[in-house]
């Protein structure tokens, strides 16, 4: 299966700023101190009915070193759990690291996310690059029928 990110890998603008990015949610999570019972609820997404979306640069970073041996498509369940454990955390997109079963934490984790994502829609167009937030799926080059990858959620930034 062929993925739909850059061949070359995250430039190095990108990477500082994902980097400095993640770095600044592990600090707030750190903080914050939500509860995480490392069952994997949310790596497992169909089981769990959950959707990971990204952005390009994210899964560009993500899938850099390329995937776990196994089959992969996305819409089941993270490629990099494995064995319950996250084999990606450095590397792990927004969404990861702010997600957590934890109601205490809710308000802050969208909080949280809304903040991140405006930072990535700035450096969006910042960069002139156009902004694509997609299903975890579409970037491991889903290969399912077209009518089925029609019916995965697309978000659009609203103008």
């Amino acid at each position: 299966m062929e993925n739909r990110v850059s061949r070359t890998g995250t430039d190095s603008w990108w990477r500082e700023k994902l980097i400095s990015l993640y770095e600044s949610i592990d600090e707030q999570i750190s903080e914050a101190g939500p509860r995480c019972e490392a069952s994997g609820k949310c790596c497992r997404f169909k089981e769990f009915d959950h959707t990971l979306f990204l952005t390009e640069p994210e899964a560009e970073l993500l899938l850099e070193p390329g995937l776990p041996p196994g089959p992969h498509d996305g819409t089941i369940g993270c490629p990099y759990q494995v064995g319950g454990l996250c084999t990606a955390r450095e590397r792990r997109p927004v969404a990861c690291r702010t997600f957590f079963c934890d109601p205490s934490f809710e308000e802050k984790m969208v909080t949280m996310t809304e903040d991140s994502i405006g930072r990535l829609k700035a450096w969006h167009r910042e960069s002139g690059r156009a902004w694509t937030y997609r299903p975890l799926a579409y970037f491991l080059g889903d290969q399912r029928a077209p009518q089925e990858r029609s019916s995965l959620p697309v978000l659009h930034e609203l103008t």
